[in-house]
């Protein structure tokens, strides 16, 4: 369905409330900025940053971007014959080839990465988030493959591509930290995703391929 003027309107208030913020931390740390001041320099009301962000850390870590359903809607959105794993791994090597927002490769995210690191509140966030995923793929594999709920293997199959988000986070994380462009980033992460497709092996790689129709 074709997104009407009043949403679009939202989404740009936003996108501007939120990049407006995330300057104001980079520039002076996330926990000396008020959500007050934020208001006044996005130039709306302290109302109108509450009623599209529910905690100063949406202003971060929106969460229609940051989604604990990522994963999960990853491996529910792949075309028939497609397992979980490799639909995950297929998303991740397409947005880092493009250099998608989504993994942070967008040009100066690097001073975001750094302001991140340096509130606790945002790490706890992004180690809640990771673990919601998580859970919520464990779910999405049992409902699909008809799974017992005492069988473990959609939670394990779950944790491994989990465990696989989280290293290519991680690995960017790195990188960035140490400067390298993302070119240079995005080249490293295709060649760290190829070898984790190795590791994975043939049991993970081909665990609940999606049934036709």
């Amino acid at each position: 369905m074709a997104e009407g003027l009043r949403e679009r309107k939202k989404r740009r208030t936003r996108r501007h409330i939120s990049e407006v913020a995330t300057g104001l931390f980079v520039e002076r740390g996330f926990a000396e900025v008020t959500i007050a001041e934020v208001a006044e320099a996005a130039e709306v009301s302290v109302n109108t940053v509450y009623n599209h962000f529910r905690s100063k850390e949406d202003l971060v870590l929106p969460p229609d971007e940051a989604s604990s359903r990522r994963l999960a809607d990853i491996v529910r959105e792949r075309p028939p014959g497609e397992t979980a794993a490799r639909a995950v791994l297929a998303r991740l090597r397409e947005e880092v080839r493009r250099r998608d927002r989504a993994v942070g490769l967008a040009e100066g995210f690097g001073r975001v990465f750094e302001m991140m690191r340096g509130a606790p509140t945002l790490i706890a966030r992004l180690e809640d988030l990771a673990e919601q995923m998580t859970a919520a793929l464990a779910e999405v594999l049992a409902e699909e493959t008809g799974s017992a709920p005492d069988d473990p293997l959609p939670r394990l199959v779950a944790g491994q591509i989990g465990w696989c988000h989280a290293q290519v986070f991680g690995e960017i994380g790195r990188r960035i930290t140490a400067g390298e462009d993302p070119g240079a980033i995005a080249e490293g992460v295709l060649r760290l995703l190829d070898v984790i497709e190795e590791l994975l092996g043939e049991r993970v790689l081909e665990y609940a391929p999606r049934a036709a129709g």
